[in-house]
Parts: C-alpha cells; structure tokens; sequence
C-alpha cells in the first residue's frame, strides 16, 4: 500500500486535477443529454460536452500514468503536460459556453464570435499537439524498465498524435450544402447530422473521418494495455524480447488501420458498408499482422531456455 501511495502523489496535480473536473462534467452533461431537449446537428446538444469530457478524463489520466514511468523526473515534460490541462480547459470552456448559448463550437464562422471561438479552439489543439510531442520526444530519449511498456507508450503517444493529423481534413474540406459561414465537417459525400451509428454519431449513409480520428487518440490507451495485458498473462511464455515484439508488431497494426479508416471514410464509405477495394486492404492489414505475430511467436519458442548451473 506504501508503493501505491508513493506512486500516486508522484501523479501529475493538474492534470489529476483536470480529470476530476472533466469528470464532474460528464455527469453534467449526461444529465443535460437527458433533461434538455434542444438538437443541434441531428443529435443532443449536451452530447458533444459529454464525449469530450469522457475523451478528457481517458486523455488525462492516460498521460498522468504515463509520466510516472518516465525513468527520470522530467520538468519539461511536466511543463508540458501542464501546457495540456491549460489549452483543454479552454478548449472544454468553448464547446460548453456554445452549448449554453444555443449554438455549434466546431467550423463555425457564422459571425465573428462563433469564428473568433472556433479560431481559439484550433490553436488550442495546435499547442495540445506540440506539447504532447514534446512529452513523446522525452519519452523516447529514456530507456523504460520494461522494453514493452516502453515501445507501448511511445507509440501510444505517437499514433495519437497521428489520430490528432486525420482530423485535419474535418476543417479543410467544406461541403457544397453548408450553410453560409460553416467551414469544415465531420461528413464526406452527405451533410453533417444524418442518420448516424447510436451513441457516436457516425455517419451510416457516409464517410466519417471522426472514426479514424477517435481510433488514432485512443492508441494513448489501447497499446499500454496491450502490454499490461502482455505482462499478466504470458510473462512466463514470453521473455521481454518478444513481448516487446508483439507491442511492435500491434502498433503497426494499429497506425495502418487508423489510416486505412480515414482514406474509407475520404472516400465517401460509411464504416459499415465497405467496398471490395477497402475490404481487399483491411484483409491485408490483417494478413500482414497475423503473419508478423506468428513469426514472433515461432521465433520466442525456437529460443533455447537458459541453463541454470547448480552451485
């Protein structure tokens, strides 16, 4: 209990912090989902607030974890990820002061606020993005105890900052049915708030570059979990080496089907209606990742295990 609680005060304050606080608002706005019977954009208006806040409090307790595993404490990491809490708490603050005022945060122009607000929120992303880079590169100059947690949060990191990327062509591409002063959708080949998968929204009639973008952030997540997974289950089938393969091998994995879900949905595809071009790559990926883990399982299991010479 000792190293627990030694561990947790070395936790990063504000961004422990601003998870509690995102997770007030989520109960906020689940009970605003709920109770308030405003639609915007085909949806709740308190369920862009709600997903954001879950996405925050994954985002911030993932990154808090995370920097205690740094060999070393890292004062520009912390920096950083100080730099973080700060541009999400305004980027938090925008979507629910529009929420409050009736109206959409994302691409809108439709007056000088609504354009000065949305303008805000971009660069608030920029500086997440360059800041969570500079905890990636601090990342990977150490040397982590563990190869595979090690190689897990360095492409965690990595392939969110990729999730961040795919999400550019939201703000540069704007529909030929947009309303006047609307710059930029989730949607491609059908306007944005249509018939949509239940809970996130996506597009069911077509392309949704929100899935590769929300696929790519919660590499954070999935890779270190992987190896956590990794640890508890075949620690004694697999040595460090070949764990750390795996957690290699699954990131690569991960990137090719985050990309291969943002050229679907640039293509006009719902997710769930994939043509034979996107099916063919998507059996690839798969081919290429089955043949990848196989050839580190053979390899780990070809390895003669070490002889112990009794004293």
């Amino acid at each position: 209990m000792t190293t627990v609680l030694n561990r947790a005060a070395r936790w990063h304050r504000p961004l422990v912090l601003f998870v509690v606080a995102m997770a007030a608002l989520t109960v906020v706005a689940a009970v605003g989902v709920v109770a308030d019977p405003r639609v915007l954009t085909g949806a709740p208006i308190w369920l862009k607030p709600l997903k954001f806040a879950v996405s925050f409090v994954l985002y911030g307790i993932t990154l808090a974890w995370m920097l205690t595993l740094l060999p070393r404490r890292s004062r520009v990491a912390e920096w950083a990820a100080t730099l973080i809490v700060a541009v999400a708490v305004v980027e938090m603050a925008i979507i629910v002061a529009q929420v409050l005022r009736g109206t959409t945060s994302h691409f809108n122009g439709t007056t000088p606020l609504n354009a000065a607000l949305f303008s805000a929120m971009g660069a608030a992303i920029m500086v997440l993005f360059v800041a969570q880079l500079v905890i990636g590169i601090v990342a990977l100059m150490g040397r982590a105890a563990d190869r595979a947690a090690g190689y897990a949060v360095r492409l965690g990191l990595g392939l969110s900052l990729l999730g961040m990327l795919v999400a550019v062509p939201m703000v540069t591409r704007t529909p030929e049915s947009a309303a006047e002063g609307i710059s930029g959708a989730h949607s491609v080949g059908v306007a944005d708030g249509g018939p949509g998968l239940p809970l996130v929204g996506w597009s069911t009639t077509g392309g949704d570059l929100r899935i590769g973008h929300f696929v790519g952030l919660h590499a954070l997540q999935a890779l270190p979990l992987l190896a956590i997974l990794l640890d508890r289950f075949l620690r004694t089938r697999l040595d460090e080496r070949a764990r750390a393969r795996l957690v290699l091998v699954a990131g690569a994995a991960y990137g090719g089907a985050t990309l291969l879900l943002t050229w679907q949905a640039l293509r006009g595809q719902p997710l769930l209606r994939p043509d034979a071009l996107t099916l063919a790559v998507a059996a690839a990926l798969v081919a290429a990742t089955a043949t990848a883990t196989g050839a580190v399982l053979a390899r780990a299991q070809r390895r003669p295990e070490p002889v112990v010479v009794a004293a």
